[in-house]
């Protein structure tokens, strides 16, 4: 059966299924994390980003930073981070990410960052640093990296490696066939080769991501999982991609909760570790979770 059907293709300005309506983040953790974020002017992708799961993310602890400034080299068709000339390289944030993971007394963190391809290191070494900041100032603190591909670079990879976070994160985004639409400068077997390289090296869990929503067929997403799963990953997320602006790529389908709930059966049937798979899924979603 292909995904691309009559009833989830959409017309235009379509109003957002019941399925994807979220309530306003609620809880003591929450209202405390968020005052705390807002005193000291803490930087995290789940109030930047407006992440549908922050409350509940927040309430057990997880919350996500991002690294190398707002400003990514690359310029991908679903992503709402601005594109252009990045700013010089703050040596600083190393011991800033690790301050605001104490004061938040975040019990898992997660790190992301843009692309730096500007950078001779892609800015692995801020990577390295960072993880090392945060392992000082926090040294009970869990650790995922969800990493950017450095153009496939091993050097740069090993700097990642080394570091030993508990989950190493490359997301593969989408499938192969809409790869350069949606990523316009990554690469399909790039990225697969980096999950596959860092298994190889001993990163002991790894992880990936899709989105779905993009005009992907079922058997692409099945076929997809399958090469995640030849690649050695441990945990994969599945969620619907939802369009940043008017600028980015459309939504081509909503994809229902049952279909959602039929990729998890599959990617557990195909023996991943853990799958989460629903609309409002997101790459960091449960994430301490995946470190066992």
């Amino acid at each position: 059966m292909n995904t691309k059907t009559a009833s989830n293709i959409l017309p235009e300005r379509q109003a957002k299924p019941k399925w994807l309506r979220v309530k306003l983040p609620t809880g003591k953790k929450y209202t405390e994390l968020r005052g705390l974020v807002d005193k000291y002017k803490l930087n995290t992708i789940c109030t930047s980003g407006s992440c549908p799961n922050m409350g509940e993310c927040w309430g057990e602890g997880t919350a996500t930073f991002m690294i190398l400034g707002n400003i990514c080299t690359r310029s991908c068709g679903f992503c709402g981070v601005k594109t252009g000339r990045p700013e010089t390289v703050d040596w600083d944030e190393p011991e800033k990410v690790a301050r605001s993971i104490k004061i938040m007394q975040i019990k898992h963190a997660v790190l992301t960052s843009v692309d730096r391809d500007d950078l001779k290191d892609m800015g692995s070494i801020m990577w390295s640093e960072t993880v090392k900041a945060v392992r000082r100032m926090n040294p009970e603190t869990t650790l995922e990296t969800l990493i950017p591909d450095f153009q496939g670079i091993e050097k740069h990879i090993d700097r990642i490696i080394d570091v030993a976070p508990e989950v190493v994160s490359h997301n593969i985004e989408t499938v192969r066939r809409l790869t350069r639409e949606v990523r316009i400068q990554a690469q399909y077997d790039r990225s697969m080769g980096v999950l596959k390289y860092l298994k190889q090296q001993g990163q002991r869990r790894t992880k990936s991501g899709i989105m779905l929503g993009l005009g992907e067929t079922r058997d692409e997403v099945i076929a997809t999982l399958h090469d995640l799963k030849a690649n050695d990953v441990d945990v994969v997320t599945i969620g619907q991609y939802l369009q940043p602006s008017k600028k980015h790529l459309p939504v081509k389908q909503f994809i229902t909760p049952d279909q959602f709930k039929e990729y998890e059966g599959i990617g557990l049937e195909l023996g991943f570790r853990h799958v989460e798979s629903s609309a409002l899924v997101r790459s960091s979603y449960k994430a301490q979770k995946h470190i066992n």
